[in-house]
């Protein structure tokens, strides 16, 4: 009898997926949110930021994220316990509102200290720097993927995040991997045998999700070139 019965943890990661991908199905702020920060990780790459910059950005990133979510939450709620004009209720939501802008020029503040140096140095060999740190690189690749996954499921509209649709994103994280853990050991002489070993698990990973029937061979494909083309692009224009 599953009545009153608590979510698997499986379950409750995939409402928490279902509820950020319709946010940004249906608000366009959150899709705004969402580009934007695509942008920011990419200009960190191009900037060479220090670990404990992109941490920084990565946090008011997040806070920009989960303000909206909020916003969007709380004025669901307030519409579905209301169904007239109450001060009270608008008084809610305009503070809801202004969370989000408090979390929007804290992030402003942030990407601004982190950038405006650099940006006034086009001379700081920040290029150079970025080489020698492929974790960081190898984290946005991993982050920019799971942003793009979850945008284009937005998008299309197709299957719910952890059980099918389009693209899937077991495959993509995987593939992004295998692509990011070949460039960083291209030097070394184990290249060969590590790269094939996670182009096999990357594989495994896809292979389960059909077996499993989550997902198609296409939804897997897409995942897989997806991620794959992330790192890909990635570690061209910031490593080689």
């Amino acid at each position: 009898m599953n009545v009153g019965r608590s979510p698997s943890v499986f379950q409750s990661f995939n409402f928490a997926f279902e509820g950020i991908i319709h946010v940004l199905r249906t608000q366009r702020n959150m899709r705004i949110h969402f580009v934007i920060a695509i942008g920011v990780l990419i200009a960190a790459m191009a900037v060479g930021v220090r670990r404990m910059e992109l941490v920084a950005l990565l946090l008011a990133i997040s806070f920009v994220l989960i303000a909206e979510m909020l916003n969007t939450a709380l004025e669901a709620g307030i519409d579905v316990a209301t169904t007239s004009f109450d001060p009270l209720a608008k008084l809610a939501k305009d503070i809801a509102a202004g969370a989000v802008l408090i979390a929007t020029v804290n992030a402003v503040a942030v990407g601004y200290l982190v950038f405006v140096e650099r940006i006034a140095d086009p001379s700081s060999r920040a290029l150079d720097r970025l080489r020698d740190a492929p974790t960081e690189l190898t984290l946005i690749a991993l982050v920019l993927t799971i942003f793009l996954v979850i945008a284009v499921k937005a998008y299309t509209g197709r299957g719910r995040p952890l059980r099918g649709g389009l693209p899937s994103g077991h495959a993509a994280v995987a593939f992004a991997g295998w692509m990011a853990a070949t460039y960083i050991l291209g030097d070394s002489t184990h290249w060969f045998l590590v790269s094939s070993l996670t182009f096999i698990m990357a594989l495994l990973v896809a292979q389960t999700r059909i077996e499993a029937g989550i997902h198609s061979f296409l939804e897997v494909l897409s995942g897989g070139v997806l991620g794959a083309l992330v790192s890909l692009v990635l570690f061209q224009l910031f490593w080689s």
